[in-house]
């Protein structure tokens, strides 16, 4: 396999960042390269992280990249998250995936009442902590002191190895005049049943079970409302008061993830690149180096990916500038970011789908990677928020003067 690409350094991670703790972030992550590669076919038969994986990335401190300082977090900027799970996609796009996700919440939970970041972090700062974010799979109801919870989540990525959860909710109200309300519940593992159901195609690695709950109480201060993370200071902001911490959650949502498709693309164009550069022609004996159509489809397998990535480190770079100016985000560029998210992420869909293609038969052998890449390429692109459809129609209704149909925004 051809050398892993470095993470680019072409633009800042930002003013406010320790570029040695970033540095070392990166060569920590890069470290685990070899061993996770070695691996990645037990991490599918197991269908979650292999517990040595786990604890390499524990010591490697990357669940914490996100997590504030005062808890002893990296608090780093959030491109971070493109550049250590394009890294760590580049040897298994499933453990970059639950490095992503899981490194994230830490991020949220920094923008939680500060009781619920105690409550979670005094007893553990390196714990994990699962999600579901989708809304319409729970019921909560507003009572005294907080509110009762049921419902049923999948996807929760990584769960078993969590000891907390954030899902997300639809707040239901007697009085239909209070509206619709979208909140996110932290809910203690002793809250919740993991129901073993993750036997897929791709990403299997990933463990992403569905949970239940039946009539939970969680305390007002253990839940947030989707209206106080769409940017600007939040509940946690008197504690953590680094602009990270006042990002637009579900406006940057995509790039919690994007990085591992790209990651995922940038090692199959290396694979490919390397395998052609000595193969022969079971046909006619000629080197397939040598055709103008293998070498149209390096570049243009490059292309795409190299455009990813720029516009999801672009992204991710511009809403921690404005951020640092207390500048809030108005719906015209939320939807942009979550336009170009999908749109980023559907590039390398389509890298991937092009190098398995051309590398015919050859890469429909399960001993190899490129068809494990092919099949976590697809499972990523299945996520919403990587929908085109969606957040492409989303984007045209607000550039008409329609209101935006994302709730969450």
């Amino acid at each position: 396999m051809a050398p892993s690409r470095e993470p680019s350094t072409g633009q800042p991670a930002g003013p406010d960042t320790d570029e040695r703790a970033y540095a070392t972030m990166i060569a920590s992550a890069r470290a685990l390269l070899p061993q996770l590669r070695e691996r990645a076919a037990r991490t599918e038969e197991l269908r979650h992280l292999p517990p040595e994986t786990e604890r390499g990335l524990h010591e490697a401190g990357l669940f914490r990249m996100l997590q504030p300082r005062r808890v002893g977090g990296a608090e780093l900027d959030y491109v971070a998250l493109i550049d250590c799970a394009e890294l760590l996609g580049q040897a298994d796009a499933s453990v970059a995936w639950n490095l992503a996700n899981l490194a994230s919440h830490h991020w949220m939970l920094g923008m939680f009442e500060p009781r619920a970041q105690d409550l979670v972090w005094s007893k553990d700062p390196d714990t994990l902590i699962a999600s579901s974010f989708i809304f319409p799979a729970g019921r909560a109801t507003k009572v005294e002191g907080g509110y009762r919870l049921h419902g049923s989540w999948p996807f929760s990525s990584g769960v078993a190895s969590c000891e907390w959860n954030m899902l997300a909710s639809i707040v239901s109200s007697d009085d239909e005049a209070d509206g619709i309300e979208y909140r996110i519940f932290l809910l203690s593992k002793s809250d919740y049943k993991i129901l073993d159901t993750w036997n897929v195609a791709g990403l299997r690695g990933t463990g992403s079970c569905d949970v239940e709950v039946r009539d939970a109480f969680v305390p007002a201060h253990m839940t947030v409302a989707v209206g106080d993370l769409a940017g600007g200071p939040t509940p946690g902001s008197k504690v953590n008061p680094n602009p990270l911490y006042t990002l637009p959650v579900f406006s940057l949502f995509p790039y919690v993830l994007s990085g591992v498709a790209l990651g995922n693309a940038q090692a199959s164009l290396d694979d490919y690149i390397e395998v052609v550069r000595h193969r022969i022609s079971t046909y006619n004996r000629a080197k397939l180096s040598d055709f103008q159509s293998t070498q149209v489809k390096i570049a243009e397998a490059s292309a795409k990916i190299d455009a990813a990535r720029l516009i999801m480190r672009s992204a991710c770079i511009d809403a921690m500038e404005d951020a640092r100016h207390g500048r809030s985000p108005g719906m015209a560029v939320k939807t942009r970011y979550r336009r170009d998210g999908a749109f980023s992420v559907n590039l390398c869909t389509d890298a991937v789908s092009m190098l398995f293609a051309a590398s015919g038969a050859r890469g429909l052998f399960t001993t190899g990677v490129l068809q494990r890449q092919f099949r976590d390429a697809h499972a990523i692109n299945s996520h919403l928020a990587f929908s085109f459809d969606a957040a492409g129609t989303n984007y045209g209704r607000v550039a008409l003067g329609l209101p935006s149909e994302n709730l969450t925004l």
